[in-house]
């Protein structure tokens, strides 16, 4: 039935147009009848958010002008005294799986929880037809972006990942500079985080450690379970959750899983990248439980679309690249930043160097359209409008490299990859040369979890 229904109808007038061809159907309001596929842009969408302490409560906030109606958490420390009150029409879970089976109103999800639990939610979402919007990164490892994006698209159901940066105007112009050639041909690529370091504070969350010794009780507001959900089970501890968890194995995807879909975003638009060639990678001290300290990951892209073969090069934790000669006075590599290296000139974050060639230089006027805000983009899409800039299209192959980049950090592989490269077939999906690597392309769930 869903295919007969126009995209300019809402699901209420179809219903009372159909009525005398169906009879005894009783007209419904629009909020009850997300079965059928189709939304009109003036209907609203019924919105559950799983994981609502985080990013999840800011995700809410902008889409407002929709009907917010579930909210789940493992933990109800946060979401009962910030959150929960702030809906009060939404029904409250902890189990998302408990959720859907429910509330069957649903017509897409948020899906704010810890890296680890991105893609069992996500996918049981698209699987009931639901739109979703999951946080960076897409997934935790590298086969469950590859499955998302796959699941996505054959379900037909919108989808955006939370790199919200994309949306900006700065990447747009960014883009129409370096396709205008103002530095030429770029060959060559640097972009850095001071993640996980926090200055003077000390660290956002703990890395290069090992795993903590203490076991205290769990808090009788978290169920420690369900935030197990597919890893290991690890005994409870606050070094891992809440936050903390990005910078272990086992639940997160450590600096570069945090900052790469972002800040790699706007160099893969740019440069029209997909899936690197190769990837190497050193790093500080690390261990099976948590990630290094600090990283350095090359990736190598071939040609492509009339560009030239291209270096990324990654670095987190307070490493950076070392000082060009074109930097003015009183510039310097922040504790961010991107540097992109062309044939004829530089751009260091939003500055052209040399400052004759930022002087003499003629931006184009501009043509690719704002966005309407990150998730707006998403809501537009779910009601039958363009894609969202970040789907699941886009950000899979996206996610796939920044968790191939963490699999080249791996302490199991690190004294084999002193001395080769880690060369990536995405058309095979495997590491041809080192096929010992390819157990990191996923990983295996704890019993009575699955995909």
């Amino acid at each position: 039935m869903d295919k007969i229904i126009s995209k300019k109808t809402s699901r209420r007038e179809f219903l009372t147009s159909s009525a005398a061809a169906f009879a005894g159907i009783t007209v419904l309001p629009g909020n009850v009848i997300s079965g059928f596929g189709h939304i009109a842009p003036g209907d609203k969408l019924n919105i559950a958010c799983v994981g609502i302490g985080g990013m999840g409560r800011s995700n809410l906030s902008n889409i407002k002008t929709e009907n917010i109606v579930a909210l789940c958490d493992v933990d109800w420390r946060e979401a009962s005294t910030r959150v929960f009150k702030l809906y009060p029409g939404a029904k409250q879970y902890k189990d998302y799986r408990v959720m859907l089976d429910k509330q069957k109103d649903i017509d897409a999800v948020i899906v704010a929880t810890s890296d680890h639990t991105h893609a069992v939610i996500s996918m049981e979402a698209i699987k009931r037809k639901k739109h979703v919007f999951t946080q960076k990164p897409l997934t935790h490892t590298v086969y469950e972006a590859r499955a998302l994006a796959k699941a996505a698209r054959e379900n037909k159901v919108a989808t955006q990942m939370g790199n919200q940066g994309q949306a900006s105007d700065g990447p747009r112009r960014l883009r129409e500079m370096i396709w205008d050639g103002v530095i030429g041909p770029v060959r060559e690529v640097h972009v850095w985080t001071d993640r996980p370091n926090r200055g003077l504070l000390g660290t956002y969350w703990p890395q290069g450690v090992p795993k903590p010794a203490e076991t205290p009780p769990v808090p009788s507001e978290l169920d420690w379970d369900l935030f197990i959900g597919p890893a290991p089970m690890h005994p409870y501890h606050p070094a891992y959750h809440p936050f903390s968890w990005r910078g272990w194995w086992d639940f997160g995807t450590g600096a570069l899983g945090d900052i790469g879909c972002h800040s790699l975003d706007p160099i893969f638009r740019a440069l029209k990248l997909k899936y690197p060639t190769s990837i190497q990678a050193v790093s500080t001290l690390v261990n099976e439980e948590s990630y290094p300290l600090a990283s350095i990951v090359k990736y190598e892209f071939p040609a492509r679309e009339g560009m030239p073969p291209v270096t990324l090069t990654w670095y987190d934790g307070g490493m950076r690249p070392m000082q060009i000669p074109e930097m003015e006075p009183g510039m310097k590599m922040g504790a961010g930043g991107t540097l992109y290296i062309g044939d004829k000139g530089k751009i260091l974050d939003d500055k052209i160097l040399p400052l004759s060639l930022r002087n003499s230089y003629t931006p184009p006027a501009s043509y690719i359209p704002s966005s309407p805000g990150h998730e707006q983009e998403w809501i537009r899409a779910c009601k039958g409008g363009a894609a969202a800039g970040s789907d699941f299209e886009w950000a899979g192959p996206l996610t796939e490299t920044v968790l191939l980049g963490n699999i080249a950090l791996r302490k199991e592989l690190k004294e084999i990859l002193s001395g080769q490269l880690l060369k990536f077939d995405p058309e095979k999906f495997c590491f041809p040369d080192l096929p010992e690597a390819d157990k990191f392309l996923h990983t295996q769930y704890r019993e009575g979890w699955s995909l």
